[in-house]
């Protein structure tokens, strides 16, 4: 009786009232275990991918949806009950909002990558198939530039992933370092590439393309055995002797090593075409350059340009004569007209402004013909063929079209996650696609004409800082006589997801 008597004193407070189960014990009233999983799995699979409205509270947004967020602890959907959340960010610390949060988008991850092996993957518009475009388009309701898009979209949501072969000619070099950046020349029969090496530093190689319409789906790896102690900022191809006769490359100074801005000949790495001579080498001593962009206008042949701090710098390659711009902010991304000698920079600031570089002695910044505003920094610019329209990213997650007759925003493509990385933008006009890849490491395909967000595409990888997914897409991966599709380097591996 008398064990009895003190158990009771145990359970009641101070005020003689029964207490309940502590925070971490409690069930959410009215709902099993099995219900409360149904109620998750239900709201998950609704969406095609994590979001920009979603991830920067993914676990609060979680524990709203399922249960009320109490301050300290953390609500487990598939136990149904509260944890407390342990202080500090150590590696030991099992419950952190960190740890959390990568938990749960690691599960989505996952769940998607098994959708997409069991080939599930539907369409997100409602009643659109191949059988009914075909009909419609027999009728007549459907004009051949709309039907052309909406097949586009189905081969996008259909397209499957297949890993590539690398093969090199050294055998030790393919598949050993992980890949950073892949940039294709104009016609995507090559794909230049930098890849992280293992003691610090950077290597180049160049990959031919041609063996992807063949059925064992290969291509070779073609290395100049040089690597770099410094960090590469911007990649971009150039155009000095013919087409895409050079690459162009922004290394950041370290040390006592000053930056510069390197031409290297494609005809260094190793190439079956007989054709290719050794071409000009050069260097240009330049202070951190964040961007670069080659010109093709010839009333600004063999000049490059480099977005540096609260300057832009503009070079010619042959005369090495330099004309400097001063700016308010760093200019994080650069790109030419083609039909006139004006360069577009986006800045740090989010400002947006063109440049015509044949102005001469123009004081303080009165040579900026067009100005646009984003509301965080630019990361990314692309003009469009007509060159009457630009797309940008910035840093809030933000993508948008804007008219540069009336310098407005005409469209935004929602969905997109970033918070400071330099991601850039692909544009694919001809086949209406925009497609970005987010800090999340998920890559998300747009169509142009109605912003509509047509497909997530999950990283083969577990997401992470390291791992972000530098993708290449084109209607002739190849050449001219090419396959469609897009090509994804994560990590050391380098994946095909071809339409089907």
């Amino acid at each position: 009786m008398r064990r009895n008597h003190r158990r009771g004193k145990e359970r009641r407070g101070w005020s003689g009232q029964k207490r309940g189960p502590p925070p971490h014990w409690h069930r959410r009233p009215g709902h099993s275990s099995a219900q409360s999983l149904e109620q998750d799995e239900t709201q998950t699979s609704v969406s095609a991918g994590p979001s920009s409205s979603e991830e920067p509270s993914s676990s609060s947004s979680m524990q709203n949806s399922v249960a009320p967020e109490l301050p300290g602890f953390y609500y487990d959907p598939e136990k149904n009950r509260y944890f407390r959340l342990l202080p500090g960010h150590n590696n030991h610390n099992p419950l952190t909002k960190d740890s959390i949060q990568n938990k749960a988008m690691e599960c989505k991850r996952l769940r998607l990558l098994e959708e997409e092996e069991k080939q599930n993957q539907k369409t997100t518009r409602a009643g659109l198939n191949s059988s009914v475009l075909l009909q419609k388009r027999q009728l007549g309701s459907l004009s051949s530039t709309t039907y052309c898009r909406l097949v586009h979209e189905l081969k996008v949501n259909c397209m499957q992933r297949r890993k590539i072969e690398i093969h090199s000619p050294d055998s030790s070099v393919a598949g050993t370092n992980n890949f950073k950046i892949i940039v294709a020349d104009v016609a995507c029969e090559r794909i230049f590439t930098v890849n992280d090496v293992e003691h610090g530093g950077c290597k180049y190689g160049i990959i031919n393309l041609s063996g992807l319409g063949k059925e064992s789906l290969t291509v070779e790896m073609y290395d100049n055995l040089y690597f770099t102690n410094r960090k590469v900022n911007s990649v971009c191809w150039a155009s000095l002797t013919h087409p895409d006769s050079h690459v162009l490359l922004c290394l950041m100074g370290i040390a006592e090593t000053p930056g510069c801005a390197s031409l290297l000949p494609a005809s260094l790495f190793s190439s079956t075409n007989p054709g290719d001579r050794p071409g000009m080498l050069c260097s240009f001593k330049i202070s951190t350059a964040w961007s670069c962009a080659w010109c093709l206008n010839p009333q600004a042949d063999n000049c490059f340009s480099t977005g540096l701090t609260r300057r832009v710098l503009v070079t010619n390659v042959v005369t090495g004569h330099r004309q400097t711009f001063g700016t308010s902010s760093d200019v994080l991304a650069q790109q030419f007209a083609t039909q006139t000698p004006v360069l577009y920079n986006g800045c740090r600031s989010g400002e947006i402004f063109s440049i015509d570089v044949r102005q001469r002695n123009r004081k303080g910044q009165s040579w900026k013909a067009i100005r646009l505003f984003h509301g965080s920094a630019v990361t990314s610019i692309h003009l469009m063929e007509a060159e009457h329209y630009l797309m940008a990213a910035d840093m809030a997650g933000k993508i948008k079209l804007w008219d540069l007759r009336t310098a407005k925003s005409v469209k935004q493509y929602k969905g997109h996650h970033n918070e400071y990385a330099l991601l850039p933008l692909h544009v694919n006009e001809e086949e209406g696609l925009l497609i970005a890849v987010g800090q999340d490491c998920y890559t998300r395909i747009w169509s142009l004409q109605d912003t509509h967000l047509l497909r997530t595409i999950p990283s083969p990888h577990p997401s992470s800082k390291d791992a972000i997914p530098s993708v290449v897409f084109s209607s002739r991966l190849g050449g001219s006589r090419g396959v469609p599709g897009l090509l994804m380097a994560v990590k050391q591996d380098l994946y095909h997801f071809s339409y089907n």
